[in-house]
């Protein structure tokens, strides 16, 4: 007699109780993606910069007008709960106190990969797609590139543009959001 192994997602309430209930602590470098609790990789100081230098720029450029987030989680769905990299959101005067933001509240989330790059584009991209977020950049530190993907429909972004060196980056969201792959990549 074989027996089965019965697999069920966690939902993000569930994942949230276990915060709650310290089975999950700070410590813990995981997140909720698509019912499954995933570690996290280290963060190299490469990638730490490029956060930090992309988290300036969007200060500068942006002023008080959007909420900047680092590393912070963002609602999907009841099934994920994934913490990019960087996340501007629509301006509310709470800063989101009350609950995480969920994805109709996001305008653009960018991931930085440096070795979670294929991992990003392949798990995380489609789930961002699916959720309707209107535009996710991929920071590529290993191909020194950024990919830019907009215009999300039946779970896919039907706009994917590639910059890099000199050339300008420009969001497809937010019209004066613009500098050179450069100033992203160092």
């Amino acid at each position: 007699m074989t027996t089965q192994t019965q697999y069920r997602p966690f939902t993000v309430d569930e994942y949230y109780r276990m915060v709650e209930a310290k089975i999950l602590t700070e410590e813990d470098r995981v997140e909720l993606i698509a019912g499954d609790i995933i570690n996290k990789r280290p963060i190299g100081s490469c990638h730490a910069a490029c956060v930090d230098r992309l988290n300036g720029l969007f200060h500068r450029q942006l002023g008080n007008d959007f909420i900047v987030r680092v590393q912070s989680p963002i609602r999907l769905d009841d099934y994920s709960a994934p913490e990019p990299d960087l996340v501007l959101l629509k301006p509310r005067d709470d800063f989101y106190a009350d609950a995480h933001p969920s994805a109709d509240d996001v305008l653009v989330v960018i991931e930085v990969g440096d070795t979670s790059a294929t991992h990003d584009r392949e798990v995380k991209i489609p789930l961002y797609a699916e959720a309707n977020i209107p535009e996710v950049w991929l920071v590529d530190l290993h191909e020194n590139r950024i990919e830019i993907y907009a215009d999300p429909a039946n779970g896919t972004y039907r706009q994917v543009v590639e910059v890099a060196g000199e050339a300008t980056l420009s969001s497809p969201t937010i019209n004066r959001l613009k500098f050179s792959a450069a100033d992203v990549l160092g």
